[in-house]
């Protein structure tokens, strides 16, 4: 059970592995229409890597109440009168829903697996890499775990398997999350491999009074405060959360600015005020210069304002000039635009 990249990489890994199965069946999000009025489709990546490889793809319904309705297709479907037979497996990597109890009781509880981006306890939650590259970690994993009922815990199940991969610096979230995939596929394979053999083991998550968590990414989580936010946090914002929300600012029309491509300046910006959240075009390196706490400057050579396409940053200036906003050769973001969202 999957549906984006994440999925389609650990399932690569397990379809290579005939040795560990003898049947796969996928089950993933159904179509959507997304865009203005719904022009445009969305289609699970993991369907049409299942077709591709002539998988049989279930689709579940499109509301979370609906899905905790559906029945799981044949053989997974027990009547309840006999115990789930072990040569059944259902395993999700980031699947994005919760199964509901019912569904698995179709299975034994050690055959119930969770492929988590994440080295557990820490980064419970929807967002694990997302939120280790936001709290500037050096180190992340996998884990595979034993997937526990909602009343139980949520991403709190045994371990039967980790893995830890370095989180380099400069990382950006799809090269994270194409790293840990792999490395994940690899480790169910292994799981699978030692639960045929008899040999698995698994071990309960450790005790971490103040392990962090990983929230689900919201609209909030993309606002830049240059006043609180040094330009190394806002890079890492960035790297973390742009590919599903660009980070953005604000004009003092209330215009959303979208910032796209930033980078920290290690050099001193010529002609910027001192003051936080004020910006300036510098000709020579046709890009924008913005004051962050601490004293460091964000680089910006692209941005997208409300409204309108994504420009380099001498065409976006020319426009604030144009409106005004420019004034001895510097405009003000806002701090706090919150209510804007």
């Amino acid at each position: 059970m999957g549906r984006d990249e994440f999925s389609c990489i650990v399932f690569r890994e397990l379809y290579a592995a005939k040795d560990v199965w003898d049947d796969l069946v996928i089950a993933t999000n159904p179509d959507e229409k997304t865009g203005r009025r719904g022009s445009q489709l969305s289609i699970s990546p993991l369907k049409l890597l299942g077709e591709s490889l002539n998988v049989p793809v279930h689709l579940i319904p499109h509301t979370k109440p609906e899905f905790k309705q559906w029945a799981l297709p044949k053989p997974f479907l027990n009547d309840g009168n006999e115990a789930p037979l072990l040569r059944n497996v259902v395993i999700t990597a980031s699947f994005g829903r919760i199964l509901p109890s019912a569904m698995l009781d179709n299975f034994a509880p050690n055959r119930r697996l969770n492929i988590h981006p994440s080295l557990l306890p820490a980064y419970r939650g929807p967002a694990p890499i997302q939120h280790a590259i936001l709290n500037a970690e050096k180190e992340t994993g996998v884990s595979v775990i034993e997937m526990l009922k909602w009343k139980e815990g949520i991403d709190a199940g045994d371990i039967w398997g980790a893995s830890r991969v370095p989180l380099h610096e400069h990382a950006m979230f799809p090269d994270v999350r194409d790293t840990l995939a792999y490395v994940g596929g690899r480790l169910l394979v292994s799981v699978l491999r030692r639960m045929r053999a008899g040999t698995a083991t698994s071990q309960p998550q450790p005790l971490l009074k103040r392990a962090p968590h990983a929230p689900v990414i919201t609209a909030i989580d993309s606002c830049v405060n240059f006043s609180t936010m040094s330009a190394e946090s806002i890079v890492r914002r960035h790297r973390a959360i742009s590919h599903q929300r660009p980070i953005i600012t604000c004009l003092s029309t209330n215009k959303i600015v979208q910032l796209h491509a930033p980078y920290v300046l290690n050099t001193p910006s010529e002609s910027l005020s001192n003051v936080p959240g004020h910006a300036t075009f510098q000709n020579f390196t046709r890009a924008l210069d913005i004051r962050c706490s601490d004293g460091s400057v964000l680089r910006v050579p692209l941005l997208k304002q409300q409204d309108k396409a994504l420009m380099e940053a001498k065409d976006w200036w020319n426009g604030t000039k144009g409106l005004g906003l420019v004034k001895d050769g510097q405009l003000r973001f806002l701090d706090e635009f919150y209510h804007l969202l």
